[in-house]
């Protein structure tokens, strides 16, 4: 069953988005949208904390979803250590968006450590269009098809898609869970660009997507 979309509609940059579950993949920077490309990689699936693989000199906030929300990333490690870095810091970023979104707080430590410039700005008004639309979310997404790009030592770009169908807006009052089948796509496809800050942690700066991508429809 398709989850229903998040209710709000906003706009950023000009890309009109429509909230859906917090699969967002990050709630987006110069997009409001959920974005996602496939380009699969080889290795396996990873799920909750996988910026383990990430540098390990910075002090990373420990993001932990609580029992009935899952983030997967399939094929989500290269084999390529400075690639997997850069994935493992974007699932980072993505659980951490997740992480502030079902906890209400539009100051997590996490955004602000995976996210920078405009990517930081819209992603903390992802959280509070939440927020507003008084919206939690439960269920499984599945993040997949990543594809790395690295230009020189301290820039990269990802693009990946999610699929959104097994996860579900909550009402954050009421703990309603809402099922109703909607004809909004699932598959998200996400583009993203990101920096390497000094303490080695690959930070988002922009992030777009659109959703229904048929890149991403597998």
């Amino acid at each position: 069953m398709t989850r229903r979309p998040r209710l709000l509609t906003t706009a950023t940059a000009g890309v009109t988005a429509v909230l859906l579950l917090a699969g967002c993949g990050g709630g987006g920077g110069g997009g409001k949208s959920n974005d996602k490309i496939p380009g699969a990689d080889t290795g396996g699936k990873v799920s909750a904390s996988p910026s383990a693989s990430a540098s390990s000199s910075a002090d990373r906030p420990k993001i932990t979803l609580p029992s009935d929300v899952t983030d997967t990333y399939d094929d989500w490690k290269t084999g390529d250590a400075a690639r997997d870095a850069v994935l493992a810091d974007t699932a980072a970023r993505i659980d951490a968006t997740n992480d502030a979104i079902l906890r209400g707080d539009t100051g997590a430590p996490g955004l602000s450590f995976y996210y920078r410039d405009k990517a930081l700005t819209d992603a903390v008004a992802w959280v509070q269009a939440y927020l507003d639309a008084n919206l939690s979310f439960t269920g499984t997404t599945r993040y997949y098809a990543p594809k790395v790009t690295l230009s020189g030592d301290t820039t990269a770009s990802v693009v990946y898609c999610s699929d959104e169908s097994k996860g579900f807006n909550k009402n954050r009052k009421t703990s309603k869970v809402d099922k109703t089948p909607s004809k909004q796509s699932p598959y998200v496809l996400y583009n993203t660009r990101l920096q390497k800050n000094k303490k080695g942690v690959w930070q988002t700066t922009n992030l777009i997507s659109k959703r229904g991508d048929k890149t991403c429809a597998a």
